[in-house]
């Protein structure tokens, strides 16, 4: 039995079960210390090498292929779920949180063929959300919102520029115009 004086005014008394479980508890939290310690140097290491990076609203649909039949959307389902987006080197990454240590999922530049604004929305919460879509070569198609109309801007902007996509108005205008 192990006898602690504290403030010599009030003697506590531990079994040897209770130091040990103590002592079990001490080296628990120094493995969550470690832990936490490797997802801050993971997150230190994704956002030094990221071009853009931040929280977006979610949804993912897929494109109606031709010979299909039609799509099913419910949009009155409310299924925008926040993720931790970073845009590094040729990919995007998707991650649940951004102090997750491995994306939930990700999407090759090269199979992006399109990126656009989408209209603005007023989802149940009251503020105006804007909104941008990246397609996939494979019909997936990422749409894309939020609250702050420049972060939106950015991400479109980026994107396009890394896929080497040209804005669509901007294209269509140099075709017409026969601008080279």
């Amino acid at each position: 039995m192990l006898i602690l004086s504290v403030a010599m005014t009030y003697q506590i008394e531990l079994t040897r079960a209770e130091v040990e479980s103590l002592r079990s508890e001490i080296a628990d939290a120094d493995d969550r210390e470690s832990q936490l310690k490797a997802r801050l140097e993971n997150i230190d290491e994704v956002l030094r090498y990221a071009r853009l990076s931040g929280y977006l609203h979610i949804r993912s649909r897929w494109t109606q292929l031709p010979g299909e039949p039609p799509i099913i959307d419910d949009a009155d389902v409310d299924d925008w779920l926040p993720r931790f987006v970073v845009l590094q080197g040729q990919c995007l990454y998707y991650y649940l949180k951004s102090t997750d240590l491995s994306p939930q999922e990700s999407t090759l530049l090269r199979d992006v063929v399109e990126v656009g604004q989408l209209p603005n929305f007023v989802p149940e919460d009251g503020k105006t959300r804007y909104a941008f879509f990246i397609l996939t070569r494979q019909g997936l198609r990422f749409e894309c919102s939020s609250s702050c109309e420049i972060q939106v801007d950015s991400w479109v902007r980026a994107v396009r520029s890394d896929c080497k996509l040209a804005e669509a108005g901007a294209e269509a205008k140099s075709k017409t115009s026969g601008g080279w």
